[in-house]
């Protein structure tokens, strides 16, 4: 089963189950709103504060398609009245009952633990016998300035997350955590590369 689509059933009950399938923006979408009741304004800065497009290929319209998409299955509903609490009057969504089953239901899969999603680099690599030595040498040195970068802006992220409070406040930093030390591995495993290149 592809990560980008995950199936669910629906209907706990005794009725047959009916197949849907949610995308990785579905889920992000569902996740977010099942912490707490969101409009699609604030679902974006939520997403773009959790950085969620560096744990997760879901960029910023899919979100609002989710929105919309889950709202039409009835996996989230507007929150009404003064328990809405918007004055600007934006649709505030939170999860319905399907839509807890829904993710916790996608969540079950172990085809979450099933997959390796190749980088633009690692099939770089895989072509790189046929680059010119000088063209080798560029590109892995960019990869180094990357990997650089990466390590820097993720240790600043750690910081940033020790500092913050909430229930997401583990995971993400054993996440962040993780990133750190994949980065690292790389960054040594490029020296030794360039090193045997030369």
């Amino acid at each position: 089963m592809s990560m980008k689509r995950m199936q669910f059933h629906r209907g706990a009950s005794g009725k047959a189950a009916q197949n849907s399938a949610l995308t990785t923006a579905d889920l992000v979408v569902l996740s977010l709103i099942r912490e707490r009741p969101m409009h699609g304004y604030e679902l974006v800065k939520e997403y773009e504060r959790q950085e969620v497009e560096d744990w997760a290929s879901v960029s910023r319209p899919h979100v609002y398609y989710a929105l919309q998409k889950l709202a039409e299955r009835g996996l989230i509903e507007p929150i009404n009245g003064a328990e809405a609490a918007d004055p600007r009057g934006k649709t505030v969504y939170r999860t319905t009952r399907s839509g807890v089953l829904a993710l916790s239901g996608a969540l079950a899969s172990p085809t979450w633990a099933q997959s390796r999603a190749p980088t633009s680099f690692d099939t770089w690599l895989g072509l790189s016998i046929h680059a010119r030595a000088s063209d080798r040498r560029r590109v892995l040195a960019a990869r180094r300035a990357y990997l650089d970068a990466q390590l820097e802006k993720e240790r600043q992220t750690l910081k940033a997350i020790e500092a913050d409070s909430g229930s997401r406040v583990p995971i993400a930093a054993v996440m962040v955590g993780l990133c750190i030390a994949q980065f690292e591995t790389e960054r040594n495993w490029l020296e030794k590369l360039e090193a045997a290149l030369r």
